[in-house]
């Protein structure tokens, strides 16, 4: 249900509590207790049957007889009874319920049906659910504590969201301890309803929430959370940590939330690709959570080290270079500053050693030359217990320093007993802390991932060089002929990859040893012979595979020795034959590609190291699809066969824009088949810059999932692609919105007048910036429409307009937008790119589209007019506001 009711949920004003008491110990009594203390300051009502009166509210006996309307009901009584609450909650028209509740699925079937009854209920009845088997929530800023938490965290502008109610806790403590803030505290549970991409999805689009921290178990929705964290990680960093990533974890993680935690390695492809930071452990989560929420985000790795010990400074030192960075390079201006003040023998270098009796002013004037510098991200502050040093006093002078300064600084006071006041009053004062360099420096490190992911998010794919051409009616016949759980002859499967594009070393099958004989003849020598079996997948293994042949008596001898192999390796299997190919002697490089499909994350994309020691060496790297040149070089930089590929002491370095491309077609042929439930090339060799796909294996397996839904990243809307005439003949090619249309972006907007750029971004503009760029060329297809006009006739490619349907979190409204060049205004794009675009929002369930105009736009109201928008004035901006309903609009 996406984000209907949430607010009712998170900002309510009617809460009824059922299972409300007074008997301490009980989850009913810490609910009403934490709802009072919170100064909640809504209507609050207990529900018990039992009382008349509790907490001095006035006791009602059941939901079905409240009066008021509700906005939220929370149960904290047993899991079976839940469903009639449920009932009575959709019969009072509630916004939605927290089911405390513990005994659903994560007990087995019988809890499994009662949740099913409580999902069908809520569904029909337009209810929202959290939980079960949760914590509740907490509003701090609202005063509201939903939950039987121990108390209420002080208010921040950190979101935190958690599956586990014993991680709830100890982040709570933490936070108590810590000083740390939240602008929402959430305990999921279950996630029978409300789950990870609605809390996204609601917290990203709530200005008071500058980043969000999650703790998860499993996911529900996959290629909703993928839309929203994609959406989302684009204006504030999140921060996941993902439990259950061993095999024993994930079975934990299933006796725990009743579901299944999926590959870790396909989980953290996911992550990566939705610009999502995952930490590792709960210690990690503490300290990244204790960062974000106190300090400014880095814009780079440059970290300067100030200590009052060399020790420490190594060790910060080594932590940097263990995650691939060295500390910051001291500018000129910085050492001179640093000269003056520090004592003749200091380290003059980063780390910055001030020495064991550095005084408090010291560390202030040290602290203030970093601050100048701009050849630094972030500064860490060291400090010792030495005799000479006064913990608290630097504390107090490092605060003094940074009052109304918003940089990057962490402190690292190591210690015990002796240093307590000082940490204490550095939390106070919103500075993080931590016990070690080490901790410090993965903190600070794992922000600027998030910087890091954050630049990969906005960077501009560059241009397939050739355009994709494929045959997807010859593929569909090939899978025709195959069996469900089985692999395709490898004949068919190298077919498969020619008809995407994909180069294949021709091969040829015999099925008996004259035929082998006569095709030795034929192709010429030397020869690769291969046995051809869907029983045995690994053909070495079974002996399967031999190389360089060279003469008929050769060929013969190798049909009878696979033949003969094969047999004893596994007397059952079938063998069909075997393939015949030409011999590569001496490739540069040998490399996979491949693809599985994932359960959760559907089909995944992997490249690495080919040939024979692929599974012991494990060089690989994953990637989702749709994938793009920029993707497909960012997947092969991640394994370490792409430092060999760009060429290594004789040998030439592989085509990488071909590689790409491979890539980019092996993504656009798991896009089209569904079916595909493996696919290996392996190896690919490579030599003199030329890539040819020796062997070839394809398995189909059954899927009720239809393309493009089997996918957790929305591909490009084919689909949606139409050609038109102009009022005056001129060809025009409408499509949606493309990664690389970024340089045809520019292009248009220079030929843009300064009313029009007026007109359309409400601002004078002199440019389009890098991040602008990528905000309108990469759309989530899911959630926005945006449609270019582009000019047929041209043998390069000329942008005349863009028209756009920003949708809401709910699915129901969205913002339009239009622009059209001014030499083509008044030729009616901008009227049939908008009316295509409200066509799909239409198919697609919205009911409302709106947008405002500036009065003096007369074309655009003018537009708005023809296509039926209601259009009036805003009172307080004096813009007109359109408005077209396109619910039962034919």
């Amino acid at each position: 249900m996406g984000q209907f009711n949430l607010n009712r949920i998170f900002n309510p004003r009617y809460i009824a509590v059922v299972g409300a008491s007074e008997k301490k110990g009980t989850i009913g009594h810490a609910l009403m207790k934490n709802l009072i203390d919170g100064k909640f300051s809504g209507q609050l009502v207990p529900v018990n049957p039992k009382y008349q009166k509790l907490h001095g509210y006035g006791c009602i006996k059941s939901v079905s007889r409240i009066d008021s309307q509700i906005d939220l009901v929370v149960i904290a009584t047993p899991i079976d009874t839940v469903p009639d609450i449920v009932r009575q909650c959709v019969e009072k028209k509630a916004g939605g319920a927290i089911v405390i509740s513990a005994g659903g699925k994560e007990i087995g079937a019988k809890g499994q049906k009662i949740e099913e009854k409580i999902r069908k209920i809520s569904y029909e009845g337009g209810l929202r659910v959290l939980g079960p088997n949760c914590m509740g929530l907490i509003r701090p800023g609202g005063g509201l504590n939903a939950s039987f938490a121990s108390e209420m965290p002080n208010t921040g502008n950190m979101a935190f969201v958690s599956q586990s109610g014993a991680i709830c806790s100890s982040i709570l403590d933490l936070a108590f301890n810590e000083n740390i803030g939240f602008s929402h505290f959430v305990s999921i549970g279950s996630m029978l309803d409300i789950d990870f991409g609605d809390m996204i999805d609601y917290l990203g689009n709530d200005p008071k929430v500058k980043s969000i921290l999650l703790y998860i178990e499993s996911l529900t929705n996959f290629r909703k959370f993928m839309s929203a964290a994609r959406s989302v990680s684009r204006i504030k960093p999140i921060i996941v940590l993902k439990s259950g990533t061993s095999a024993a974890g994930a079975k934990a993680a299933a006796s725990h939330t009743g579901a299944m935690a999926g590959e870790d390695a396909v989980y953290d492809t996911a992550f990566k690709r939705a610009g999502i930071v995952r930490v590792n452990t709960i210690e990690e989560l503490f300290d990244c959570a204790e960062l974000m929420a106190k300090q400014a985000h880095p814009s780079g790795s440059r970290l300067a080290i100030i200590t009052n010990g060399g020790g420490p400074g190594v060790m910060a030192t080594d932590a940097l270079a263990k995650h691939g960075h060295e500390p910051a390079v001291l500018d000129v201006d910085t050492m001179d500053e640093l000269n003056a003040i520090l004592p003749p023998f200091w380290s003059h270098g980063n780390p910055i050693d001030i020495l064991g009796d550095a005084s408090p002013d010291v560390f202030s004037n040290t602290l203030k030359a970093c601050l100048k510098s701009k050849s630094m991200d972030g500064v860490l502050v060291i400090l010792a217990p030495q005799a000479l040093t006064e913990p608290l006093s630097v504390a107090q002078g490092l605060v003094d320093t940074l009052k109304s300064r918003k940089y990057p600084v962490i402190a690292c006071w190591m210690g015990g007993k002796t240093i307590q006041k000082a940490v204490d009053h550095l939390n106070q004062a919103g500075i993080p802390t931590y016990d070690t360099p080490e901790r410090a420096v993965r903190a600070f490190l794992y922000m600027v991932e998030y910087k890091k992911n954050l630049e990969m998010l906005l960077e501009i794919p560059p241009k397939m060089i050739r355009h994709i051409k494929v045959d997807k009616k010859k593929v569909e016949t090939l899978f025709s002929k195959v069996q469900v759980n089985d692999f395709m002859p490898e004949a068919d499967a190298k077919q498969v990859l020619s008809a995407y594009g994909l180069p294949v070393l021709e091969s040829k099958t015999a099925a008996t040893l004259s035929e082998a004989s006569r095709i030795g003849k034929t192709m010429g020598y030397p020869l690769v012979m291969k046995l051809l079996s869907p029983d045995i997948s690994h053909k070495t293994d079974a002996g399967g595979v031999l190389l360089d042949l060279r003469n008929d008596t050769d060929v013969c001898n190798a049909f009878d020795r696979i033949m003969s192999s094969a047999h004893q390796y596994k007397p059952d299997a079938r063998l069909e034959g075997v393939s015949i190919q030409s011999y590569c002697l001496n490739p540069d490089f040998e490399i996979l590609m491949g693809a599985k499909r994932d359960p959760n994350f559907g089909p995944v994309i992997l490249f690495g190291m080919g040939g024979i020691y692929t599974e012991i060496l494990k060089d690989r790297a994953l990637g989702l699809p749709p994938m793009n040149r920029l993707l497909a070089r960012r997947l092969m930089q991640e394994t370490k066969v792409y430092q060999l590929l760009k060429g290594y002491r004789n040998r030439l370095p592989a085509d990488m824009e071909l590689l790409e491309e491979m890539i980019v077609r092996l993504s656009q042929l798991l896009i089209d088949f569904p079916q595909i439930g493996e696919l290996d090339m392996n190896p690919i060799l490579i030599k003199n810059s030329k890539n040819m796909a020796v062997d070839a294996r394809i398995l189909i397996s059954k899927t009720d999932i239809p393309t493009p839904m089997h996918l957790v990243i929305s591909p490009y809307p084919e689909e949606y692609e139409s050609h038109l005439i102009t009022v005056e003949g001129q060809p025009i090619f409408i499509r949606p919105v493309k990664p690389e249309d970024a340089p045809l972006f520019t292009a248009l907007f220079k030929t843009l007048s300064p009313t029009t750029i007026y007109y359309r971004f409400f601002s004078v503009l002199k440019e389009l910036s890098s991040a602008m760029l990528a905000r309108f060329t990469q759309i989530d297809y899911d959630r926005e429409i945006a449609l270019v006009a582009i000019d047929e006739n041209l043998e390069t490619s000329q942008l005349l307009g863009v028209a756009r349907i920003i949708g809401d979190p709910d699915g129901k409204t969205g913002e339009f937008a239009v622009i059209v060049g001014d030499t083509w205004q008044g030729k009616g794009i901008g009227v049939r790119l908008l009316e295509k675009c409200l066509s799909i929002a239409q198919n697609r369930g919205y009911i409302e589209i709106h947008g405002s105009v500036l009065r003096e736009n007369r074309n655009m109201l003018a537009l708005g007019k023809k296509l039926g928008f209601d259009i009036s004035r805003d009172p307080d901006t004096g813009e007109n506001r359109l408005v077209i309903r396109l619910e039962g609009k034919n």
